[in-house]
């Protein structure tokens, strides 16, 4: 283990349930969110639609952080039952207090953590039909992190808020909001933009206003797994056309067929439509989306390159491995990616305390076999720092 306490570069927390309805403007509360009630049982409803991205939004009973390791990394014993690593315990208050998270941080001995939402990442799909309302609902569940989080809690909880590109001058106003209030980086969906008529790709031109004002502001952009609308892929194939996580029968054929490819063509349309070039000073980072698409992007961006040069004024090797930074899932081949992209460009990330990560989140350097001791300071640490900015309390 290293001397320096790490950095986990993808920790979460559990949103209570006016999370995107305690500053909602009364204007938007059919258009935006509400939270319903059946009995027992709650819902989320979005641009007037139940939403089941997350199954129970009371997240009480909650499940427990890396009860499904084995089930991810492919290691389910012969003869168990995967469903049977599931398990299920009281809410903690560690997921809902950032005083509370600060004394698990010390206990985890971790100097910070970077925090994403759980159900935040499933409100842009949900209401991409209505970009008034997108906008408004990020902006009222961002002034619910502030109270709840902050952005820099004692310089260790660095929480990141969410910004939609649906609406770019929105887009500067709510950037540059949340900059004066001390965000250290922004959330952008890894999606195409929805738009009248159809959806654009990120690395179109109408963007470049906002990509310029955060290269300014030199902060990195996070894009983590949620619900970028490619369930749709899957309901060509006859699955289930909605993100809807353990609902309904499973279907193996959806996950291959969806996979990574969000990332993939996020940060595919980033560099193909030339958004580093643009902007050179433009650090983005993937979290949560594994790493095995970085090698097949490369290779086929290459062979594009071949092909259509007067696109491509930089070899895409060079422009991914300038600008941007990954979290592989801990199951990987961690040594290539370091290798393909360079070890300065690999982030820990436990995904903690949802139950596909670790249960104990410095674990993850028992997966860095083959680095060196000054290797795995890098990934566990000082590449955060570097991407952020900024050196911890701790």
């Amino acid at each position: 283990m290293t001397q320096a306490r790490p950095i986990d570069a993808d920790n979460h927390y559990y949103e209570p349930l006016d999370a995107l309805t305690r500053y909602q403007d009364k204007s938007m509360q059919t258009r935006g969110a509400q939270i319903m009630r059946d009995g027992k049982r709650v819902f989320v409803v979005l641009g007037g639609k139940v939403n089941r991205f997350i199954p129970n939004p009371t997240f009480d009973p909650v499940i427990v952080p890396g009860c499904i390791d084995l089930f991810f990394r492919g290691q389910v014993p012969e003869g168990v039952d995967p469903r049977s690593f599931t398990q299920v315990e009281p809410i903690h208050p560690e997921y809902l207090d950032r005083d509370k998270r600060i004394e698990v941080l010390d206990q985890q001995g971790l100097a910070a953590c970077i925090m994403y939402p759980t159900l935040g990442v499933g409100v842009e799909e949900a209401l991409k039909d209505d970009p008034e309302a997108t906008v408004a609902t990020i902006t009222t569940f961002n002034r619910w992190l502030e109270d709840d989080w902050g952005y820099a809690y004692q310089n260790r909880i660095i929480s990141l808020p969410l910004l939609s590109l649906v609406d770019v001058p929105a887009a500067l106003k709510e950037l540059d909001r949340v900059l004066k209030l001390g965000a250290k980086g922004v959330h952008i969906r890894p999606a195409p933009v929805p738009a009248e008529g159809g959806n654009r790709s990120l690395g179109d031109p109408i963007h470049d206003p906002v990509w310029a004002a955060i290269a300014e502001a030199n902060i990195p952009v996070f894009f983590h797994l949620g619900d970028s609308g490619y369930n749709m892929f899957a309901g060509h194939w006859g699955g289930n056309p909605l993100f809807e996580p353990f609902v309904g029968k499973p279907n193996p054929l959806e996950g291959l067929v969806v996979a990574d490819r969000a990332i993939h063509d996020t940060m595919a349309s980033l560099i193909a439509h030339g958004v580093f070039t643009r902007h050179p000073k433009l650090r983005v980072a993937s979290i949560e989306n594994g790493s095995d698409w970085v090698a097949i992007l490369l290779k086929r961006m290459q062979k594009k390159a071949n092909q259509m040069p007067q696109f491509f004024p930089d070899d895409p090797l060079d422009v991914l491995r300038e600008h941007v930074w990954v979290a592989p899932y801990y199951e990987e081949d961690i040594r290539a990616l370091a290798d393909l992209i360079g070890v300065e460009r690999v982030l820990f990330g436990s995904d903690w305390p949802h139950g596909e990560g670790l249960s104990s989140p410095v674990a993850f350097v028992d997966d860095l076999k083959g680095f060196s001791e000054a290797e795995i300071a890098r990934v566990m640490r000082t590449n955060s720092e570097e991407l952020l900015g900024y050196t911890p309390a701790n």
